[in-house]
């Protein structure tokens, strides 16, 4: 035992982590592998058995396992995007262009200690972020991200992603009220108060637009865009789509709207005495928010998974059974011609290129070529794919205007927020409404 104890103190940090994982997942193999063959067959039947369950667990499990990737892109689009505005480099360090850097953010945030006040009621304290983080993951169970990729096609998807979007208000009083600081209470009155004014504006906005569709569900209403962009309903309702627009910005709690957390006024609001992980859920529920408010817009207004114009339908086929004895060869020799031959101009055309750094660039451009053609002959082939390209399209340029405007805007003062969403807003989304009423009965549009 001396002897392994030795060993063990050696060891480094990622070496002790090595060590502990890697066994835990040969034996994790073993047991799937062996379970799969005694029980496959049942658990087949019992999968067909249960589609819609199993597909409301995997929908789930995808959106969970997604949304830290799409926090950290939505991050560092914020720190590079302001950087550039502001004549700044902004992240260059960690990674290709820093990158990395917002997935170093993320795991410092995992390192931190996870601290709870003496006389804050730790229970509610712990599970305001899961709340917050667990609604905007819920919400997005509905969005159509393109044609057969969703979680769940309800009948009333719209109004279930408000009921869910507008439990976020119950986790951010909960850690406001729990933490016992007044800052933190202050914030989660303020919260309240916001989102609860905003979301009456935000919802009358899609009436009218529910009026034109004829449905609640996201499926059916990006359908009805299918076409040239003329066919978007924000073309048919634009005032209900700048309404949509300002009142979701409010609702994510983004600038010029971000007074629950304010931190020229009252530190962090809601989530001043938090950290560790549990202000890691508060932080990527946000930036979440962000991408789900923005796919929300793009479903409804912007003709979702649709193209801006009608493309050509392009049948591209390949009978991989004609060539299955040269595609092994294929796979080895052209990745090694490729990289050659584009090695071969930096290391003939610039002297001062080593051979190896040339074969890297080769190797890097090859494979960017290489991934550039095969995405494209999946756009053209797979529809869920060229629906994937343009939804995401749509959406990350609507995040881009969200980052845009926080590092353009200045804040608001809480009365201005308050009556701009009463006096303003409220008024306009009612005027949207009865215009398009007025227009379908009467001039049957």
């Amino acid at each position: 035992m001396s002897a392994v104890s030795r060993t063990w103190d050696q060891l480094t940090l990622p070496g002790k982590f090595l060590a502990i994982v890697v066994p835990l997942l040969a034996l994790l193999t073993i047991g799937l592998v062996l379970v799969v063959a005694l029980f496959g067959g049942a658990i087949w039947d019992i999968v067909l058995a249960n589609l819609p369950a199993v597909r409301f667990v995997v929908a789930v499990t995808a959106l969970l396992l997604l949304s830290p990737p799409i926090a950290f892109v939505i991050i560092y689009m914020e720190m590079k995007i302001i950087a550039l505005m502001n004549l700044r480099i902004g992240p260059d360090r960690v990674g290709p262009w820093g990158t990395l850097l917002s997935t170093v953010h993320g795991l410092k945030v995992l390192m931190k200690e996870d601290f709870t006040p003496n006389q804050a009621d730790a229970v509610v304290f712990t599970w305001a972020p899961v709340v917050v983080f667990a609604t905007a993951i819920l919400s997005a169970l509905v969005l159509p991200f393109a044609p057969g990729l969703f979680g769940q096609d309800l009948n009333l998807g719209l109004l279930y992603f408000f009921a869910v979007g507008g439990l976020t208000v119950v986790g951010l009083l909960m850690g406001g009220w729990s933490s016992f600081n007044k800052y933190s209470l202050i914030g989660g009155l303020r919260s309240a108060a916001q989102i609860v004014s905003y979301e009456i504006p935000l919802t009358l906005s899609v009436v009218g637009l529910i009026i034109l569709a004829g449905t609640l569900s996201l499926n059916q209403i990006v359908q009805q865009q299918a076409g040239w962009f003329l066919n978007w309903f924000v073309v048919r309702q634009p005032l209900g789509f700048l309404i949509f627009l300002i009142a979701a910005t409010a609702e994510a709690n983004r600038t010029p709207f971000d007074l629950t957390e304010a931190d020229s006024e009252i530190v962090a609001g809601f989530s001043t005495e938090y950290s560790g992980m549990r202000f890691g859920f508060f932080y990527f529920a946000e930036y979440i928010g962000v991408f789900i408010i923005s796919g929300l817009t793009t479903v409804l207004y912007l003709g979702g998974w649709n193209a801006p114009f009608e493309l050509p339908h392009i049948a591209l086929t390949i009978d991989v059974g004609s060539f299955s004895g040269w595609l092994l060869a294929i796979v080895a020799i052209v990745p090694v011609l490729g990289t050659l031959i584009l090695a071969l101009p930096f290391f003939l055309f610039r002297s001062k290129t080593r051979w190896w750094v040339a074969l890297i660039i080769g190797f890097v451009l090859f494979n960017v070529l290489a991934g550039g053609l095969v995405g494209l002959w999946a756009y053209i082939s797979f529809d869920w794919v060229a629906g994937l390209f343009w939804f995401l399209g749509k959406t990350f340029a609507l995040v881009f205007v969200f980052v845009w405007a926080r590092g353009t805007l200045p804040r608001v003062r809480v009365d201005q927020l308050m009556s701009f969403a009463w006096k303003w807003l409220l008024p306009a989304a009612l005027l949207n409404l009865f215009a398009t009423a007025f227009a379908v009965v009467v001039a049957g549009v």
